[in-house]
């Protein structure tokens, strides 16, 4: 799983600087963004981050049925389909709406283009809804029968397939600007995504199959009551979340239209800070993704079976593995995070993706609390539980919103998109406390001890391993001086490889013992390979 999230996100960085080279930083990109995530904000707003919480758990019930689940997991499937399909049209119908509430200042007098383009994007986008609903479905029923694998290595085909529409364009055309683009681009990138996210849903259809669940179209609504009272309150979460995001996309495209109108030219708006926040997303998806999507289905039988305990040590355990990877990558975003996107956006300007890297920065002290903040509210999903996390999620928010607009009216337009990165990372350290007291309801009291002793030993770790290195880099000007991208390259391998053989030798010297578990694994790894090799 682990791999397979790796090479996906391997593949997916290589469709971001493909993405940016062919549309840069600026305004441009930001109507492409604000297109392309529309589909998710919808999916998930609706129907997505239902299916997420309740799927896994209702199905695992299912199996003790007398067709084996068969006919709920066909029925659930038939019916969401149905609601997906009314919302893709719904969608297409009220584009220009939906733009107007993401995007507000591209309706502002001599941005009509960027608004016209933004509502072009999104209609050839927002048919991905029925295919990412289609994915997730899929990817539920392999998980609820133990094949975690697939659902990670599917992403790659979506990758490829718009890294090669993407190319394409840059070799026929080279940068795309506002001015320059044809309706004839605009559609070649709005259905060449969209067709990324079509192969990516088909290729699980096979893996359901041998699964052992036979899928069929079932109308009707019998025997969903259950998971249809309990994805209402898990729709208030996705709510909750969805508005903050909202806020977070408003106020970053209002960023970047204010920098414009005073003749900035890096891009400084959404576009910059969802390349950080994918690259802040690599550690977390590797093994947070990886850990949680096999530990659910365990979780939730020991919740039916009322092993408390057991669930509270599982959680735990999730919890210091997770943070083995997660807390020396965020030291390591935030000392290095302009020297990584120097190298990995080496087609655009300096300024545009060094501004990605400070915004990384900024994100990357948020993400210890975010990845533990997910493994919990797993724990309120294997317990059926979807209501006492709304109050997390909604404390989480009113942070967030409340700094984002802060920042927004304080600090200057060029500087937004770093106060979001921090808006981020307060809210979710914040929410972390919050999440934690509401989970006794349901494990009793929750030690921080736990994991607090063993994360604050990660931390030194990583500060001791890694301060060195950002003092040279700080002293020979690295950070600031205009390198060759061979030569940035070479100064980036120097500090992570060395950083990262620095932490492992003083974490283990510290007696982390997640860190010698994970080297056993690694060696048993490489000598089952190598037996396999001689037979």
């Amino acid at each position: 799983m682990a791999i397979g999230t790796i090479l996906s996100r391997i593949t997916g960085f290589f469709r971001a600087i493909l993405a940016v080279a062919v549309l840069g930083t600026a305004l441009l990109a930001d109507s492409y963004n604000v297109a392309n995530t529309m589909p998710n904000i919808l999916y998930n707003l609706l129907v997505g981050g239902a299916l997420t919480a309740i799927f896994v758990p209702q199905l695992v019930r299912s199996f003790s049925d007398e067709d084996g689940g068969h006919g709920f997991a066909s029925r659930l499937v038939t019916t969401i389909s149905g609601i997906l399909f009314l919302l893709v049209i719904i969608g297409v119908i009220f584009a220009p709406a939906l733009v107007r509430l993401y995007a507000p200042e591209f309706s502002t007098d001599g941005f009509e283009r960027e608004f016209s383009l933004a509502v072009a994007f999104t209609r050839y986008c927002l048919p991905q809804i029925f295919f990412l609903g289609l994915f997730t479905m899929l990817g539920q029923v392999a998980n609820a029968r133990g094949s975690f694998a697939p659902l990670m290595w599917a992403p790659i085909a979506n990758n490829l397939v718009v890294i090669v529409i993407f190319a394409g364009v840059l070799v026929m055309q080279k940068t795309l600007s506002v001015e320059n683009i044809t309706d004839g681009h605009v559609q070649l990138l709005g259905w060449g995504t969209t067709l990324g996210i079509v192969v990516q849903a088909l290729i699980l259809i096979p893996v359901v199959k041998r699964s052992g669940i036979r899928l069929r179209p079932i109308f009707g609504v019998a025997g969903l009551g259950k998971s249809f009272s309990l994805a209402g309150w898990t729709l208030i979460y996705v709510l909750i979340s969805q508005i903050g995001y909202l806020i977070t996309v408003n106020v970053a495209t209002s960023a970047a239209v204010r920098s414009a109108q005073a003749g900035i030219t890096t891009g400084v708006g959404f576009t910059p800070f969802t390349s950080a926040y994918y690259i802040m997303l690599l550690p977390y998806s590797i093994v947070t993704i990886s850990i949680v999507t096999a530990l659910l289905p365990h979780l939730s039988k020991l919740a039916i079976e009322k092993n408390v305990e057991e669930v509270k040590k599982q959680l735990v355990r999730a919890i210091r593995m997770c943070g083995v990877i997660t807390v020396p990558s965020s030291i390591a975003l935030l000392l290095f995070g302009s020297l990584m996107t120097e190298v990995l956006y080496f087609g655009i300007s300096l300024e545009d993706s060094r501004y990605i890297g400070y915004v990384l920065s900024a994100l990357s002290l948020g993400l210890v609390a975010f990845s533990i903040n997910l493994i919990l509210i797993r724990g309120f999903n294997a317990f059926e539980d979807t209501k006492t996390q709304v109050l997390s999620i909604l404390i989480i928010n009113i942070i967030s919103s409340a700094l984002s607009y802060l920042f927004l009216e304080t600090l200057k337009s060029d500087q937004v998109t770093i106060g979001l990165g921090l808006a981020f990372a307060v809210s979710y350290i914040v929410g972390l406390f919050v999440t934690i007291s509401l989970l006794k309801k349901h494990v009793g009291h929750f030690e921080y001890s736990e994991f607090a002793g063993q994360h604050a030993r990660l931390y030194a770790a990583s500060l001791l391993a890694m301060t060195p290195f950002f003092a040279i880099a700080y002293f020979f000007h690295w950070i600031s001086d205009d390198a060759a991208p061979l030569l940035g390259l070479f100064r980036l391998a120097f500090v992570l490889v060395g950083s990262g053989v620095g932490f492992v030798l003083i974490a283990h010297a510290f007696k982390i013992t997640e860190i010698a578990t994970l080297r056993e694994f690694a060696i048993s790894l490489f000598s089952k390979r190598k037996a396999r090799r001689k037979k």
